[in-house]
């Protein structure tokens, strides 16, 4: 596939992108009902992979390594079709629709109840489109607040199989017929309008399902699943380079004019690569190569290269559906685009995490340029002009990036108001688009080096994090100071505090908590004002602050903010979860420990008493123990030291004999680079 007509001036930077989001969360749902145990490899590690695997381990799915490093596969122990149990709590999918959608499919074939629900954005996003099909195959849906909306509560069973005409082309609609089909063993049938991205159907090939696929001569598309095997076949797969998240960057490549730009082993689906045809169009130089295949999707390199100067284009009809996520990013291009782009057939951007259609036409309009909406997609203007303002992310991660992309190129200064949202596809985004900003055509930036330094309380990990930051010139990522910011702005906010497992996202995003840096010192803010250290540190915020940070949501909402940390040279990022959740790929791993009554004698001694008695530390070491234990054992992020860190003991080493051991490794780190 190739546009325009210039030869390329030189080797392209390469980079790769995580893993798509679309295939992972297919594979843990369909692996969850194979039997035997699936390998994943490559599987993504945002927000809405891991609620889903966070609702499949409700239901009974035992899953290894989900929160584990990017490299490292994920084991699935499927035990059958219907197999799962009914789960103690409502099922969480966060913002993740394609997880609360596709679950739903398969919760309807088996023999029990659940509540679905998710944060505030995902329980305003229609739901009917699946309800209706899973009631006429006999499933019962009971809405428990807004009819066709989240919650909702599903008891499946045995169901009947069904031809259903769904009036638009969505996968997420044609997966959960097919997900209810396969698992009641009635099998499915789905007739679209125009043909959707087909992984789920990918998928249950490779697991034994007879799956049938045809045009039709008005230009529907037909999906047929058979009734499937007794048993379905485990997973051995490997997940692909997600394109949606490739796009972001292949656009930059063709708004800045650079010398190209190659994204490694991203997915190639047929159903999700549209925007490589606009692309062209539009006067980009585009080429795939080194086509392969991983986990039974196309997959290949794709470089683009800008021709300095983009053509307004036309996009609807069948297009739409093989590129409705990049639609975003294409409203980002036709901004500088010569003439006018129109954007139509595009209605389901406006049930997406936002209404797409009006939050592009409002941010596009903030920032200088002309966009009217239509009722099913927008006409852009481009321009030449400096672009300049403070656009809105309404929560949706890909407004954030798109804008993020147009504000990182030249005549731009944009600023996106909610950049931590693009983790929930995307972790790492904002990083990735600094360093190929800074690379083109120069030489590359030195590798920000991260140190996790995890451990108990008591054994130094404040202390020496500051002085191995001081002493390396890195920022220092305090991340309890953020745990006890939170602390801080629920007691203040009068929130009551005996159902603290019940926070909502809404709530944590009213505190406006967030770090800003001042040269490699971190700031903590909440609210738009800055929170001196003397109120984070008092009796009643660290109280509060130890069962916070216990709580799934708030460690959920607060991860992108800490990883958004690790800029310049080096970043020391110290706490209890740092080497095995925050960073699980950091350079230099350490984990203090040290004995309970010598960090029971630091502690008395750090609150001023001075030669504190032997009784006193025994008590205050029997409180560090039963702290461990409680740690240790509980259910979100528990303190453990991750299998690559380097135990350090300081019950014996002075601090500064445990700086000098960190710093070593350290060195020894950028020695091997």
């Amino acid at each position: 596939m190739t546009g325009g007509t210039r030869t390329t001036s030189g080797p392209a930077l390469a980079i790769r992108v995580p893993g798509d989001k679309s295939v992972s969360q297919r594979a843990l749902i369909l692996a969850a009902i194979a039997d035997g145990e699936s390998c994943i490899q490559g599987l993504l590690r945002s927000a809405d992979p891991l609620a889903t695997g966070r609702a499949l381990q409700a239901l009974g799915v035992e899953i290894d390594a989900l929160e584990g490093a990017a490299t490292a596969p994920v084991r699935v122990r499927g035990t059958g079709l219907r197999s799962w149990r009914t789960p103690a709590t409502p099922l969480d999918l966060a913002n993740s629709g394609t997880g609360a959608r596709l679950l739903a499919g398969a919760l309807a074939a088996q023999p029990l109840s659940a509540i679905l629900t998710g944060d505030a954005s995902l329980v305003r996003r229609p739901m009917e489109r699946i309800v209706a099909p899973l009631r006429r195959m006999g499933a019962s849906v009971a809405y428990l607040d807004q009819h066709g909306r989240l919650p909702f509560r599903i008891r499946g069973g045995d169901l009947r199989a069904i031809s259903h005409a769904s009036p638009v082309a969505s996968a997420q609609v044609k997966s959960a017929v097919l997900l209810a089909g396969v698992g009641a063993g009635t099998g499915a049938e789905v007739v679209e309008p125009r043909r959707s991205r087909d992984h789920t159907e990918r998928m249950l090939s490779a697991m034994g399902v007879e799956v049938e696929e045809a045009g039709r001569d008005d230009g529907a598309w037909v999906v047929r699943v058979a009734p499937p095997p007794a048993r379905l076949a485990p997973l051995e797969t490997t997940v692909p380079g997600d394109f949606s998240s490739a796009a972001f960057f292949l656009a930059w490549a063709a708004l800045t004019g650079a010398r190209g730009l190659v994204v490694r082993a991203v997915g190639l689906s047929r159903t999700r690569t549209g925007l490589l045809d606009v692309l062209s169009r539009m006067g980009a130089t585009v080429r795939v190569s080194a086509e392969t295949s991983l986990g039974g999707e196309p997959a290949g390199d794709v470089r683009v290269e800008g021709q300095g100067g983009l053509r307004a284009v036309e996009v609807g009809g069948a297009e739409v559906p093989e590129m409705i996520d990049e639609l975003p990013i294409l409203a980002a291009l036709a901004a500088r685009a010569e003439g006018v782009t129109r954007i139509t057939g595009a209605a389901e951007l406006r049930v997406k995490e936002s209404d797409r259609i009006s939050a592009l036409v409002d941010n596009l309009r903030r920032v200088g340029v002309e966009a009217e909406e239509l009722p099913d997609g927008l006409e852009i203007e481009g321009t030449r002009r400096k672009l300049a303002g403070r656009v809105r992310c309404f929560g949706d991660h890909r407004i954030a990036m798109a804008f993020g992309v147009l504000g990182a190129t030249q005549g731009c200064d944009i600023e996106v108001d909610d950049p931590a949202v693009a983790d929930v596809s995307f972790p790492g985004f904002w990083r990735l688009l600094d360093q190929v900003g800074r690379t083109d055509g120069r030489p590359s930036p030195p590798e920000c080096v991260v140190v996790a330094i995890d451990g108990t309380a008591g054994a130094g990990k404040s202390t020496t994090a500051k002085a191995v930051a001081d002493q390396l010139g890195f920022r220092h990522l305090d991340s309890g100071a953020i745990y006890r910011a939170v602390a801080l702005g629920l007691l203040d906010s009068g929130r009551e505090m005996s159902a603290l497992e019940k926070i909502a996202k809404a709530e944590l995003d009213a505190l406006q908590v967030h770090v800003e840096w001042r040269g490699r010192s971190m700031e903590v803010w909440a609210a738009g004002a800055r929170i001196p250290n003397r109120k984070l540190r008092t009796e009643r915020v660290s109280s509060l602050a130890s069962r916070v940070s216990s709580v799934p949501t708030v460690r959920d909402h607060l991860l992108a903010l800490q990883r958004s940390a690790a800029q310049g040279p080096g970043l020391i990022a110290e706490g209890r979860d740092m080497g095995t959740v925050v960073f699980p790929d950091a350079g230099v791993k350490v984990f203090l420990v040290a004995d309970a009554r010598e960090r029971a004698r630091r502690r008395l001694l750090q609150n001023g008493q001075a030669a504190p008695s032997s009784d006193r530390i025994e008590a205050e070491a029997a409180r560090l123990r039963e702290r461990d234990a409680r740690d240790s054992s509980r259910e979100a992020a528990p303190l453990a030291a991750a299998s690559d860190a380097v135990r350090v003991d300081t019950t014996n080493l002075l601090p500064e004999d445990q700086v000098d051991e960190i710093v070593k490794l350290v060195e020894r780190r950028r020695n091997r680079s």
